[in-house]
């Protein structure tokens, strides 16, 4: 659906209203705001190929479609969910699995190498920090700067990789001490944690909190405790295309988004609507 007031796409799910009294705002991190880690699937995907016992019924294309399926539905969660399902998927098929945590291992050590010139291009100032966040993802968090709405952000990725990267891209100072990640004690984060803390440290209500994401966990989140959610399908591939990535927008509208849209080019007239200043 198309809004004659948006100049891009944008979907608002049926009897969605605009709430006014919106005082705080949470966002996922990868493939919201930051594209460091874009094509993350490609390098995890091929190594849980690589390592999973084969069936001799299945074919190369059921493989890896059941195993991109267990990744996108985990996708917004901590990435050791991802392991510890893959481990069991080893285990159901007579394979001696590892321990998730040595899976995640090899897994960031396989990613690192492929996002390792991004990194370093950020660090010499050879690639620019907006060429790496989604489209026009800083003009949306300097207008909620302006609001006075307090910022929240809260990643799968593990915190200290949240906060270098978010260090990199220039948008830590948007949310102070309030960046959150994954925990190698995993069990003591989730992002239903931390809405729950922002709710109850600043002791208000779900409706007043908004919530940006392109995975279902936070979208899942936000609509349990009744707050807003804008799912972000974002086409991570090609950046500013304004075009959804579909099979994000029907994971993300099935667990109850109110809006969604591909990336942030509308995010004046968004926040007017979404927060009733239209």
């Amino acid at each position: 659906m198309v809004n004659a007031k948006f100049s891009g796409l944008v979907e608002f799910a049926k009897g969605f209203e605009p709430r006014a009294k919106i005082s705080h705002v949470l966002f996922d991190f990868d493939g919201t705001l930051s594209l460091i880690r874009q094509g993350w699937p490609e390098v995890m995907l091929p190594m849980f190929d690589e390592m999973l016992p084969s069936q001799g019924s299945e074919t190369t294309d059921q493989r890896r479609r059941m195993l991109y399926d267990d990744i996108m539905r985990l996708n917004g969660k901590q990435t050791i969910y991802q392991m510890i399902q893959f481990a069991d998927r080893v285990k159901e098929r007579g394979g001696q699995a590892r321990e998730p945590l040595w899976y995640k291992h090899e897994y960031l050590r396989r990613l690192e190498v492929r996002i390792r010139s991004r990194l370093d291009g950020l660090r010499e100032g050879s690639i620019a920090p907006d060429s790496l966040l989604v489209h026009q993802s800083r003009q949306l968090l300097d207008l909620l700067q302006q609001r006075g709405l307090k910022m929240y952000l809260a990643s799968g990725t593990d915190e200290p990789f949240v906060k270098q990267e978010a260090a990199l891209l220039q948008v830590d100072r948007y949310f102070g001490t309030h960046i959150y990640g994954a925990l190698d004690d995993y069990k003591n984060f989730s992002k239903k944690m931390i809405i729950d803390r922002i709710l109850r440290e600043n002791q208000i209500p779900g409706e007043q909190l908004l919530a940006f994401g392109d995975g279902y966990v936070e979208i899942q989140n936000t609509k349990e405790v009744g707050g807003v959610a804008v799912a972000v399908a974002s086409d991570e591939a090609n950046n500013g295309s304004g075009q959804m990535d579909e099979w994000k927008r029907q994971r993300l509208l099935g667990v109850g988004a109110d809006v969604v849209i591909p990336d942030f080019r509308d995010a004046q007239v968004l926040l007017d609507y979404v927060l009733n200043d239209h």
